[in-house]
């Protein structure tokens, strides 16, 4: 028999020791045909996906605790679609201490009936003993200790075996999860062996009611006491939380105000769709983490020393080749094809030639951007947050803020006096605001890409696209040349959309000159201009805007 469930409150142990398999339900896709049809558009996608996961099959009851309203909401609709199984809902107390122990106790007493009744299993407190000091024995410790190099805690909202191993893949030593599905029980003493059923289950309630703390407790403070533990003993926090789930942000934002603490924030679907962004991010945390000088590589010999940089982007692929002198040999801009190792190895035979040199003469190369991982060629990967950085410092080492708008993110990167990267942030799962919405825009409007900056200086009319989304923004585009609107007012109109888009990224770490915007969309001057009306000041624009991460990558590898 296999029971799921999805709330660390739930009594598993005590259906273990009855011969009952639990399974939490950790969902990896969504069937938004079942979804979509059975609940609210706005129920959280965990919530979603475990409605999908019980439907498809593999379970002969399900267990739920009333933890939040999209847990309610799953409860009826299960109760009413499947009504071959047990489908239960726990009743889980708010408040810490022995009432509220008292009042779990008689919750579990009644389920465990209700699982008799309906299963005919009786608990049987003698096994359920045995079970428990089997398990007690085999506890490990679950507070971190530092081991040698980068050790991260995962906090927030519920995370999954796929968000540990991408946090790991990112480079992480250490990934200790302090989220709901890590494992948070903690056993008082040992009970009493002679203890009855009344006692073992309230004893075991007390077990429960004592892990860390849920957000949705109304007692909190002890989270906060194991939170100073954390930072204590890990290098930094990756704070994950889920579209739709309002409890978590609250936490995130009271460690990010009152702790001088690495920390980044990040939001999934409980699906696999922004897994190259969420690489990204992940790295350049740990990255920042890790400094410079731990990894260091031999070069190979080729006399004077020469490295390139690749950026294997989403709309272009980028190359620079620089010499033991930090001097720029040669680049090269190509767009990204459908392959991008073929795309990556245009590019660096098209910036070799122009160099005047051959590829056995490059000592070193790191890739960067999100094709860096799949460049057979490259010695190293390292993400773009980090080779802007580099790039943009070596550029001008007045910068602090750098507005990186590409193919299919905007980022906003801030230095400190060395250049080194202190914070970032990105849109992570939308191409609003980026080069791939004006590329949308501009097939909406019949009018070259690169001529746009030049068509929105002709505007007379101050229009306003209220739109963020690319697909609403292009309808709402199309409305407009309707009505006749001139297509310089409605460029216009879509460079401040742009602004707006980025000064909501810029906000959230802060204001603070120099700027210096990257990526081709720096190229487009109607959305430099919209920037800088925003922010009230000079936006530095490098000679070729686009190289600027593949410069930072030649300038890591000639640091190797």
């Amino acid at each position: 028999m296999t029971v799921g469930y999805i709330c660390r409150y739930t009594p598993v142990k005590l259906l273990e020791s009855m011969g009952v398999e639990c399974r939490r339900i950790e969902p990896g896709y969504i069937d938004n045909e079942v979804a979509e049809a059975l609940m609210h558009p706005n129920v959280c996608t965990y919530v979603k996906g475990v409605l999908s996961e019980v439907v498809r099959g593999g379970y002969d009851g399900i267990i739920l605790v009333n933890c939040c309203d999209s847990a309610r909401r799953l409860y009826d609709v299960l109760k009413n679609a499947k009504k071959d199984m047990m489908v239960y809902m726990l009743d889980l107390p708010r408040k810490s201490g022995d009432q509220a122990v008292a009042v779990y106790t008689g919750e579990i007493k009644k389920f465990v009936q209700a699982f008799a009744d309906f299963y005919s299993k009786e608990f049987n407190v003698q096994d359920f003993k045995k079970y428990i000091s089997i398990e007690k024995n085999a506890e490990q410790n679950n507070r971190p200790k530092m081991r040698k190099g980068i050790s991260l805690a995962i906090m927030g909202a519920r995370c999954s075996a796929y968000l540990v191993d991408l946090i790991k893949n990112a480079g992480a030593d250490e990934v200790l999860n302090y989220t709901c599905t890590g494992d948070l029980l903690e056993y008082p003493p040992l009970f009493d062996k002679s203890a009855r059923e009344q006692e073992m289950i309230e004893w075991y309630a007390g077990c429960l009611m004592r892990s860390i703390p849920c957000m949705r407790m109304a007692d909190i403070d002890r989270r906060r006491d194991v939170l100073k533990d954390i930072m204590a003993n890990v290098n930094g926090i990756v704070y994950h939380t889920i579209k739709f789930c309002e409890f978590y942000s609250y936490e995130y934002s009271y460690i990010k105000d009152n702790y001088h603490f690495p920390i980044l924030k990040i939001e999934t679907d409980f699906t696999s769709d922004s897994e190259g962004q969420l690489m990204t991010r992940v790295s350049a945390f740990v990255e920042s983490l890790r400094g410079r000088d731990e990894i260091k590589k031999t070069l190979r010999k080729s006399g004077k020393k020469i490295v390139a940089g690749i950026d294997s982007g989403s709309l272009s692929t980028d190359v620079v080749i620089l010499d033991e002198d930090y001097n720029i040999l040669s680049y090269s801009v190509m767009p990204t094809g459908a392959s991008i190792v073929e795309s990556a190895d245009r590019a660096f035979s098209q910036a070799i030639e122009k160099a005047g040199i051959s590829r056995d003469d490059i000592s070193f190369v790191v890739s960067t951007g999100y094709g860096r991982i799949n460049i057979p060629f490259a010695d190293k990967q390292v993400t773009e947050i980090t080779c802007h950085g580099k790039g943009a410092y070596f550029l001008n080492n007045g910068v602090r803020t750098i507005i990186d708008i590409g193919g299919q993110d905007s980022k906003v990167i801030r230095l400190d006096d060395n250049g080194n990267v202190v914070d970032f942030v990105m849109n992570d799962r939308c191409s609003a605001g980026t080069g791939r919405f004006l590329e949308v825009m501009a097939k909406a409007l019949e009018i070259p890409l690169e001529k746009m900056g030049e068509e929105a200086q002709k505007a007379t009319e101050d229009i306003n696209i209220t739109s963020m989304c690319t697909v609403f923004a292009e309808s709402e585009v199309i409305s407009l040349i309707a009505q006749n609107k001139k297509r310089a007012d409605i460029v216009k109109g879509l460079h401040n959309s742009v602004a707006s888009k980025t000064i909501g990224l810029l906000d959230r770490i802060g204001r603070k000159g120099t700027y210096m915007m990257t990526g081709g969309v720096a190229k487009n001057r109607g959305v430099v201009e919209a920037i800088e009306q925003k922010i009230g000041e000079k936006v530095y624009v490098p000679e070729e805007p686009q190289i600027v991460g593949a410069l930072g990558a030649a300038i890591l590898a000639l640091q190797e």
